[in-house]
């Protein structure tokens, strides 16, 4: 075959060809056809026994790996459900205790100051109470000096009047009329 391709030249590149592509040859189709047979029950035993069974394994262990971490992940799904309801359950307590204990402070603070209002109403009510016996004993007194005042004018108006002093019994008595009216 080396003798023929040395005899081709450039300008025709068949001349000196053995004939058709060998594939196609109808002589060696037979033998092609019991070789690809036999190639390919091999090939198919190979596969099955070998290749196949590991191809297998290899599917099965993923889908098992991935199982595993889907329950993985449920489950730590599950986990964080419940550590974020345990937060909120807390997080109400405390809201709940900071509430009551502002109300407790809110209504000792309250009572504090009533009773300190208390205290100061009663400290007021008793110098009120001083304060106005203190006026009633002041006009009290006044009222007795403007009573006295009243018979000293009168006394003086009436001896201005008529030239003689008027009787103390007789101003008292004119007062006490005056006074009943």
């Amino acid at each position: 075959m080396a003798e023929t391709l040395k005899g081709t030249t450039a300008a025709d590149p068949h001349a000196g060809a053995p004939g058709a592509f060998p594939p196609f040859e109808s002589e060696a189709f037979a033998s092609q056809l019991l070789w690809f047979a036999i190639a390919f029950g091999l090939l198919y035993f190979l596969m099955s026994r070998v290749a196949l069974p590991k191809v297998g394994k290899l599917l099965d262990a993923r889908s098992a790996r991935l199982a595993a971490d889907l329950e993985e992940a449920q489950r730590l799904k599950a986990e964080s459900e419940a550590a974020s309801q345990a937060h909120e359950k807390a997080l109400a307590e405390a809201r709940a205790r900071s509430q009551a204990i502002a109300q407790e402070t809110r209504n000792a603070l309250s009572a504090q100051s009533n009773e300190r209002r208390k205290a100061l109403e009663a400290d007021l009510g008793g110098k009120l109470a001083e304060a106005e016996a203190t006026i009633r004993a002041g006009t009290a007194a006044a009222m007795a000096n403007v009573r006295g005042i009243a018979a000293d004018t009168a006394a003086a108006i009436v001896e201005r009047l008529t030239g003689r002093a008027p009787d103390r019994a007789a101003i008292e008595a004119a007062l006490d009329a005056t006074q009943r009216r």
